[in-house]
């Protein structure tokens, strides 16, 4: 019985592993990469949220520098800026930024 049973479980967990990843829609409707974020890590910034500089991208509520060549920076979908961030909080650190193209 003990090897069904193992057998059973790994075979849960496999299916598990294989779901696809959930993502969401920006309020104009676009998806979100799933790549960035689950059902709450994105939304469109703030005014102020993100300020671009020289360097990259400022995100003054954690102090984060992000430059325009990071990996997180991804064009926006929608023309305008959207932040993705741990569980969607202002103040925890980015996971991805969606620009509008030229900015």
């Amino acid at each position: 019985m003990m090897p069904l049973l193992r057998t059973l479980s790994g075979a849960m967990a496999l299916a598990v592993l294989c779901l696809p990843a959930a993502a969401h829609n920006a309020p104009s409707g676009w998806s979100y990469s799933a790549a960035c974020c689950d059902s709450k890590d994105c939304h469109p910034a703030a005014p102020g949220e993100v300020e671009t500089t020289l360097g990259g991208y400022f995100i003054p509520a954690t102090r984060e520098m992000i430059p325009f060549s990071d990996r997180r920076v991804k064009p926006s979908g929608d023309g305008t800026l959207h932040r993705c961030s741990y569980s969607g909080f202002p103040a925890a650190g980015t996971i991805c930024l969606y620009v509008p193209a030229g900015s």
